[in-house]
Formats: structure tokens, sequence, C-alpha cells
């Protein structure tokens, strides 16, 4: 059974309060045939929509979830996307509170003293300033696929929506 058979098997009783409350199933069944790009592309849309939490919120509760390693691993893709100087005047300072002058990677530990409100505040002034934003920040959480089942199965059928249309249009 290929990535397109499964996503239309789910997303065929998408409409049904059961196939929500196995949303985690179903996408971890997905993720087992997707490749990141697909998964990114899927977590980019729920993120994009407006069926789900704004993409600040998305980012601060997936961020709340995360290891240190991977707290710094979300937070050096929106500087990298921003650029340091940028990121650092965001959310009132936060980030460059914790960035060494001419510093353009956050450690595990530098990333572990914000909160995750702060960081909701930071991935949400980042998504106005550069919205291709949230494509990265999509594509670094495609990585973790468990982090992105902690948002709920609202965001997550929006996301396995999105990979069927797509898959759809590959097809």
């Amino acid at each position: 059974m290929g990535l397109l058979d499964i996503l239309q098997q789910v997303m065929s009783g998408a409409g049904s309060g059961a196939n929500a409350a196995n949303a985690e199933t179903h996408f971890d069944q997905v993720t087992q045939h997707a490749s990141q790009d697909q998964v990114g592309a899927g977590l980019a849309a729920a993120m994009r929509s407006d069926q789900t939490p704004p993409f600040g919120n998305m980012v601060g509760q997936m961020f709340g979830n995360s290891s240190p390693n991977q707290q710094a691993g979300v937070l050096n893709q929106i500087l990298a996307t921003l650029g340091p100087a940028a990121a650092a005047a965001i959310a009132g300072g936060a980030l460059g509170r914790v960035l060494a002058p001419g510093q353009t990677q956050v450690t595990p530990d530098q990333a572990s003293q914000l909160s995750p409100a702060q960081v909701t505040e930071i991935a949400a002034h980042a998504e106005q300033a550069h919205p291709g934003v949230v494509d990265q920040v999509s594509q670094f959480y495609a990585e973790h696929s468990g982090l992105i089942k902690t948002l709920g199965g609202a965001a997550l059928m929006v996301a396995l929506a999105k990979m069927k249309e797509h898959a759809s249009d590959k097809g």
C-alpha cells in the first residue's frame, strides 16, 4: 500500500469523530511512508490554516515539548531565516539576551532559557517579517514527527489532508 492509498483510507473517514480521535495513529501510519518534504509541506499547511491555532502558538507548543537540542534547532532555523540581528531584536529582545555578541547559533543551554511563551512571540514576529519561516520551521519539525503529534487532532487532520492533496496532484 502506497502513501496515496494510506492517505485516501485515512481521509475517507475524516468527518467521523473516531477518525479525528485516531489522528495520532493515522499520522504515524502516514509518516512511515511519507518523505520529510511531504510531512513538512503538510505541517506548513496546518500552520497556515485558519482551522488551527496561529503559527507562533503552534511553534511555542512544540518548543515546550522539545528537548534542548530540538529547541536550539528550531531557534536556529528562525535565526537562519531572519538573520541574527533581526531575530535578536524581536520578542522584547528575549533571543538577543541569550546570544553572545556576534553569535549566530543558539546552543541547547541557551535555548532552554527561553519559555514557550517567548518562543511563541519570536515565531509570530518571525512569520510577520518573513512568511517563508513557516516552511523552514515545518521542515525542521518534519524530522521530529513525534513533536508534531503534540499539536492535536485538528492540526494533524489538516496536515494529512494537505499531504493527500499533494500526493494526488503528483499521482
